[in-house]
């Protein structure tokens, strides 16, 4: 059975959920074959063989904390020679799509982004991809090369499906312009103790309808009563009543979570383009004719300020 790449995406060793979900797509293609790299590299190894990886190459080595994306990509190259893959799944972050790109340019293939979805087709595999701000899904695959596919989060289950999960060093030998960017200072994002934006199964948005910064709390209430992540709207960004960070839209994060909560947003296609792939859409408006309405799954006509609070405190009754 052919083998099919992972990149691992992992912090210290803990290994984070679009990984585990690149597995369960990885086992429709072929074997996953799973690549990680840094600090705590050779911890990931019994996560990814409960998820199905049959083999774990790992590499350390301080380029790949201090310095940016080439080290990286010099070892995904070395891991693809390795193993001549059918395939190399990432994910779908700002860094890694980076370094799916700059793979594909080295090994001359072709590069899909931001699939939903991926199937076995007699000449490769198919990627499914939301295209012009999600009016259109299309399918298509790679022509030349070997595939090169990033997947967005909560695009697969998270399947448990044990297999060997042996763990191999990858020799890595850095290249001249490995060293070229060095990182010279990193601070922390301060958590929340919420779910991160873009991986969350249930994401509750607050727009130009919450009419201020203050107001957030009841948006806040409803996501943490619901175990989710925040967003907000460009609207609301702007206005600077929540941070860019928690931006859903085009020029913010594009987020696909099986619950999407829309407060007070009116829809514009700025803001669709970044969450209608969401699983299940419900939208709370006290305008009838918002936009939104036209998208949803579940529509509420009402005052945020109303429905917001009832909504919290009935989940919350229901948990208690």
């Amino acid at each position: 059975m052919a083998e099919i790449l992972v990149y691992v995406d992992h912090v210290d060793g803990a290994v984070r959920k679009p990984t585990l979900e690149l597995l369960t797509l990885a086992r429709r293609l072929g074997e996953p074959v799973a690549v990680a790299l840094g600090n705590g590299a050779a911890d990931t190894a019994a996560a990814l063989a409960e998820h199905g990886a049959v083999k774990v190459l790992t590499a350390d080595a301080p380029e790949f904390a201090e310095y940016l994306v080439v080290p990286k990509v010099d070892a995904l190259q070395a891991a693809y020679e390795a193993v001549s893959p059918a395939a190399v799944l990432v994910p779908s972050s700002a860094e890694a799509k980076e370094i799916a790109a700059r793979l594909a340019v080295r090994i001359g293939s072709g590069l899909i982004t931001d699939a939903v979805d991926l199937e076995a087709g007699d000449e490769g595999p198919v990627a499914t991809q939301s295209a012009f701000a999600a009016s259109y899904t299309t399918k298509s695959r790679v022509s030349k090369g070997t595939p090169v596919i990033t997947v967005k989060p909560n695009s697969a289950p998270v399947e448990a499906a044990p297999a060997a999960g042996t763990v191999e060093a990858l020799s890595v030998s850095f290249g001249a312009l490995a060293t070229g960017t060095k990182v010279t200072a990193r601070t922390p994002r301060e958590s929340t103790g919420r779910p991160e934006l873009t991986e969350a199964a249930i994401v509750v948005s607050g727009g130009r309808g919450v009419n201020g910064a203050e107001n957030f709390a009841i948006i806040e209430a409803l996501a943490d009563s619901l175990g989710a992540a925040v967003g907000a709207s460009r609207a609301a960004v702007d206005a600077g009543w929540y941070p860019h960070a928690s931006q859903v839209g085009q020029t913010g994060k594009s987020v696909s979570p099986q619950l999407y909560i829309a407060s007070g947003i009116s829809g514009a296609i700025q803001h669709r383009a970044g969450m209608q792939t969401s699983k299940t859409i419900v939208a709370i408006n006290k305008d009838a004719e918002a936009p939104i309405f036209d998208l949803v799954d579940y529509g509420v006509v009402g005052d945020l300020f109303e429905v917001v609070p009832q909504l919290t405190e009935e989940i919350k009754s229901r948990k208690g």
